[in-house]
């Protein structure tokens, strides 16, 4: 009954209003927070009490230090000014956006600025009330495409606090953040806003009030060309401030050895040496700008101003420092319109006389059209300058000159700059957006790679007509392409058999003798437009997707059909529940220091510690780091973003791998998924975080038909596009004998590779390689050359290796017998994508050793060499 009651008071409307009104008033007390606790700090940093030149400096690099060990310890995304990562958000990249990065935005924005560093607050507040939002939305779920809406109203109500100017905060949104105009996503931001300005201003004042009160701001004539030239100034020296902005991350990124907080702390003992010596630049920025626009500083005075903040402005911002750009470019824009008014004035009195105090209504429209000018130039949003400007004035006289100087400065900076500054920020990260506008034509934008399968089954050209025969029978495809040392050569059909048995072969025909050599491709790049003419013109039903000679994909007619039906209405064609893309419920990431990523999938905290153990010992060796990821299966009937999960063993999870990196040392980054498939999740995992090396668990060594390990194990090693190392845990967990069978071919290689990081983990260890001869066949390595690489093994691990030649019939016995005879604690096997049909049709080799011995078997597929970075 309440429920039928309360239904019609919880119209998607009315909820969207209560939502947008509840992030508005959260989002404003975060930012009155803030500014009181930046505001409090400032003034007790400079307090008279306290020697400047002992408090400036320390308090610039222990407060520095402490706001770097905040963000890196709890929330790595919480960097920086925030907009990107909203922009990303928004833009449905998996990135961290909650309570816990809002709460660590906060705290690190409060000690960065309160320690000194020539930041701004409201670039972090927009992160926090988008990080508010996101929260919210998790509490009370609903769509994607909703959620993407409260992000962007938490971000409007952010910005609106921030500045108190809600008009500003919706038109940055609309503008940079989100481009979208529909009436939901307005009147949430908008209503969110208002309300966030209204909390804002209520608790915390009125901010920075830049109305002159003792004359009107006025613009005459003879100023529109220096108005021009202040426009054309702020749109050089802004896209200079881009730039440095780049050059300056790029030098602090070289400065590894610090750390995050020894940079951030570094840039903060600059900023109080700078303070000690240039008093002007330990003014905070509210105080700064109301010292300019009221005309009491002489043009000496602003130059230096202007120089000391663009300098410290870039050296904070590049250490990694919580805090915006959006007020030091209003400071930075206040002094170059300050110094054109002194060359207005200038040139009005005669060339050469420069009075010593200048009209105060001059003064003031200057400093607000460099105001807005440099901002626009910055940041790119000239609208969004223009308002924010006017809001602060509430003068319609300002509004001209304003759209001149921003108009002007906008047009150069964009002309200059390779695109939006956070488009940039974010392709430093490895994160591109597409442009909205793509968004409208839903075919126009396919290419091959949006189209293919990435999971191909492939044969390899060496195979014998039965095998063929059989690959097909065991699979419903009516084609395979077929690789050779791992590249296409070719493509078989059922035609290709059908012909094969009509026509003389030679005896004992392989694959090579029936498949269509040189097929024709397509690049991943290719239009939807070049596939559909590649397969009508040529009568083609398969076509394979390659990467210079690297088979990556394969498309059908079918695979066409379907993506075309995702792009119209997002459903597929076919009955019955489909995969989805995995979602994202937890990451929590370090520092990216490492010289590549080691991805460890993990199933629960009992099994994980032997999984780290080994990885721990990689990622020394090749200087990685570790990416573990935790993925929950949910059945196909349920969105992955709908699944109810035990969060509680996740959360167990994520804190046994955040102590473990902090017990090795190793920068250890932590994810958890749900997802429909987990084979397709890790491979979307190995693809958007650039893994360099796989390793995995293997716990029950049962035999499924048609397959060698298990279906996600066989799914890594058939394609992932690195190396992939599967460990099946023993029962003493010793890591003291190893024993090696080698046929002399990848995997003696892959052994000299991974075992001088794995014998590691043993006390005393101790090696074998060993080859296997058939009694009747004789296909083995020689003496001589099973007694080379074992020479080669010695040179690079320095310790003794044993050689010996073993006789059977079966290579599984034969290994078997050899592990018992010797208590072998680890055999190390190889695999490629290639033989992994043969070892289902002739035995499963890994399989056999795996449930016939207690040794730990570690099974390894090679990509290509790998190689330990020397650092």
């Amino acid at each position: 009954m309440l429920h039928h009651r309360l239904e019609p008071l919880l119209s998607r409307k009315r909820v969207a209003i209560l939502e947008a009104c509840l992030i508005g008033l959260v989002s404003g007390v975060a930012a009155v927070l803030l500014k009181q606790g930046v505001e409090w700090l400032a003034w007790w940093r400079t307090s008279p009490t306290l020697p400047l030149w002992f408090t400036l400096p320390a308090i610039g690099l222990g407060g520095g230090w402490l706001a770097g060990w905040v963000v890196q310890r709890w929330a790595p995304e919480a960097a920086g000014s925030g907009i990107p990562q909203v922009k990303a958000a928004l833009g449905f990249v998996p990135m961290p956006l909650n309570l816990r990065v809002a709460v660590v935005k906060l705290i690190s924005t409060l000690l960065a600025l309160g320690s000194g560093l020539s930041l701004g607050r409201q670039g972090p507040t927009v992160q926090i009330g988008a990080g508010l939002a996101a929260q919210l939305s998790r509490w009370l779920p609903t769509s994607p495409e909703y959620r993407r809406q409260l992000i962007a109203a938490g971000a409007a109500a952010g910005l609106a606090a921030g500045f108190n100017a809600p008009i500003a905060g919706v038109l940055f949104v609309v503008e940079e953040l989100l481009q979208d105009f529909s009436d939901l996503t307005l009147g949430s931001a908008i209503l969110a806003s208002f309300v966030g300005a209204v909390v804002s201003r209520v608790l915390g004042g009125h901010g920075l009030n830049l109305m002159v009160e003792a004359k009107p701001i006025g613009l005459s004539m003879y100023d529109l060309p220096f108005l021009v030239i202040l426009g054309g100034l702020a749109g050089l020296l802004g896209t200079l401030f881009s730039r440095g902005i780049f050059a300056s991350l790029g030098i602090f990124q070289g400065l590894k050895g610090l750390g995050v907080p020894g940079r951030i702390g570094l840039a903060g003992l600059i900023t109080g040496l700078v303070g000690l010596l240039v008093p002007v630049a330990a003014v905070d920025n509210t105080g700064l700008q109301e010292f300019l626009i009221t005309g009491s500083a002489g043009w000496q005075m602003i130059a230096i101003a202007f120089s000391t903040k663009f300098f410290l402005t870039l050296l904070a911002y590049g250490s990694g420092a919580a805090g915006g750009i959006f007020a030091p470019s209003l400071v930075l824009g206040a002094c170059l319109g300050g110094l054109v008014s002194f060359l207005a004035q200038g040139v009005y009195t005669g060339f050469g006389h420069w009075p010593l105090a200048i009209d105060l209504a001059t003064t003031a429209t200057y400093a607000l059209t460099g105001m807005g000018a440099f901002f626009s130039a910055v940041t790119g949003v000239p609208i969004t300058a223009i308002v924010i400007v006017f809001e602060m004035t509430a003068n319609f006289n300002l509004v001209l000159p304003l759209m001149i100087g921003s108009g002007i400065a906008y047009l150069i900076a964009d002309r200059a700059n390779r695109g939006s500054i956070y488009h940039q920020l974010l392709a430093r990260q490895g994160i591109y957006l597409d442009p909205p506008a793509q968004a409208n034509n839903p075919w126009v934008d396919l290419r091959a790679a949006d189209l293919m399968q990435r999971r191909v089954e492939t044969l390899t050209s060496q195979m014998t007509l039965p095998e063929v025969v059989q690959a097909f029978s065991r699979s419903h495809h009516r084609g395979f392409p077929v690789l050779e040392a791992g590249r296409l050569v070719g493509i078989v059909t059922q035609s290709d058999l059908s012909k094969a048995a009509a026509s003389g072969l030679p005896s004992p025909p392989t694959l090579a003798d029936l498949m269509t050599p040189t097929p024709v491709t397509v690049a991943p790049d290719a239009s939807l437009s070049r596939v559909l003419h590649l397969l009508n013109r040529l009568k083609l039903s398969r076509l394979p997707v390659t990467d210079g000679n690297k088979l990556v994909g394969i498309i059908t007619r079918a695979d066409i059909i379907r993506a075309e039906s995702d792009q119209v209405g997002g459903t597929l064609p076919d009955p019955g529940p489909q995969a989805e893309p995995s979602y994202l419920v937890l990451q929590q990431q370090s520092p990216a220091l490492g010289q590549g990523r080691l991805l460890v999938p993990l199933a629960a905290p009992e099994t994980a510690p032997i999984l780290l153990k080994i990885a721990t010992a990689l990622a020394h060796h090749y200087h990685y780091e570790l990416e573990c990821l935790h993925v929950v299966p949910v059945p196909r009937q349920i969105p992955p973003d709908e699944a109810t999960i035990d969060r509680h063993q996740l959360e167990a999870l994520r804190q046994l791998v955040m102590d473990w990196g902090e017990r090795s040392g190793l920068p250890v980054h932590f994810q958890g998924r749900t997802a429909h498939e987990v084979g397709r999740t890790l491979l979307e995992v190995i693809r958007d975080r650039h893994i360099d090396l796989v390793l995995m668990g293997w716990y029950r060594p049962t035999p499924v038909p048609g397959r060698v390990i298990s279906s996600v194990i066989d799914t890594l090693i058939r394609q992932a596009p690195c190396p992939v190392v599967v460990v099946r845990p023993g029962q003493n967990l010793n890591f003291n004998r190893w024993l090696i069978p080698t046929a002399g071919g990848p995997n003696a290689q892959s052994a000299q590779q991974l075992l001088p990081g794995l014998i590691s983990l043993g006390s005393q260890p101790q090696v074998k390689l060993c080859t296997i001869c058939h009694p009747e066949k004789g296909e083995c390595l020689t003496p001589d050359h099973l007694t080379s690489l074992a020479k080669s093994l010695e040179t690079t691990l320095q310790q003794p290796v044993e050689a010996q030649v073993l006789t059977h019939s079966s290579v599984a016995v034969a290994i078997i017998s050899q592990a018992q005879q010797d208590h072998s604690d680890v055999i190390l096997l190889g695999a490629s994508r290639e033989n992994l049909l043969s070892q289902v049709l002739k035995g499963n080799v890994p399989l056999e050793v795996a449930r016939q011995t207690p040794s730990t078997v570690i099974l390894l597929r090679q990509i290509e060499p790998l190689s330990p970075q020397s650092g």
